[in-house]
């Protein structure tokens, strides 16, 4: 089977919990699926092919698990449809989120039940635990630039050697397209929770330094396909220990 049938496939598998818990999470969970490159590369790149652990900040109604239960499920019970371009789809034993708005918690344990953990909290002061491999997507520009670096210097103290940070920002520095996604974002976040929070966001090159500051060795790549984002994924793995931060990436 092709990818692009894949993916079709995995999005109706993976937004189908939903449908008998929460019509607007499921629609949302549709929307979000189909129109987000950064769910179908994660499963085509492999890079949490072999994480047993899986921690997403910010997790949101849980789409993350859902999509990975999804391709687990898909390639068990139908392995001669599975893209053979793909790798093997992630086999992780846990699967966390952690979430501050209570609704999302919500329809993600009433949609996936015990297949997966969500707990309430601020990623800020949640406790992380000990994980292979941790996602943070659209996430860490609500939160001020002084929590940014807590938050990521707590990311690498989890992660176990070989692990992996999965990191998507905005690229402050990109121009137009930066400044449609900021008002998009906000404009979602007006429609959806009735408030539009201050953005603390950062030029690629800044957040290439604040990842080596917290002891990571990243690869960034686009991740914008098909939207009219200014999107990066920071592919990120702990290398060596954190190099004291600068003032200057503390922006007042």
């Amino acid at each position: 089977m092709s990818s692009c049938a894949t993916t079709t496939a995995l999005i109706d598998a993976a937004s189908a919990p939903y449908w008998s818990t929460d019509l607007f999470a499921y629609f949302r969970a549709r929307g979000k699926l189909r129109g987000d490159p950064a769910f179908t590369w994660i499963l085509k790149e492999g890079l949490l092919g072999e994480s047993e652990r899986i921690l997403d900040l910010g997790c949101g109604q849980g789409l993350l698990a859902a999509w990975l239960l999804a391709a687990r499920s898909r390639s068990d019970e139908r392995p001669q449809t599975w893209p053979s371009a793909w790798p093997a789809p992630p086999r992780p034993k846990a699967i966390r989120g952690i979430e501050l708005r209570r609704r999302d918690i919500q329809r993600a344990r009433d949609a996936l039940g015990e297949k997966a953990e969500f707990q309430l909290g601020c990623i800020t002061e949640a406790e992380f635990g000990a994980v292979d491999a941790i996602v943070i997507l659209d996430v860490l520009h609500y939160i001020d630039y002084e929590s940014q670096l807590c938050v990521l210097n707590r990311a690498r103290a989890a992660l176990a050697p070989g692990g992996v940070l999965l990191l998507r920002v905005g690229d402050a520095g990109s121009g137009i397209r930066f400044t449609i996604g900021k008002y998009i974002d906000q404009t979602v976040m007006l429609t959806h929770y009735h408030r539009a929070p201050r953005v603390y966001c950062r030029p690629l090159p800044e957040w290439l330094e604040v990842l080596a500051g917290a002891g990571f060795d990243c690869t960034p790549r686009p991740m914008s396909a098909g939207t009219p984002f200014a999107n990066m994924m920071l592919i990120a793995r702990p290398c060596r220990a954190p190099r004291p931060m600068t003032d200057s990436l503390i922006v007042q």
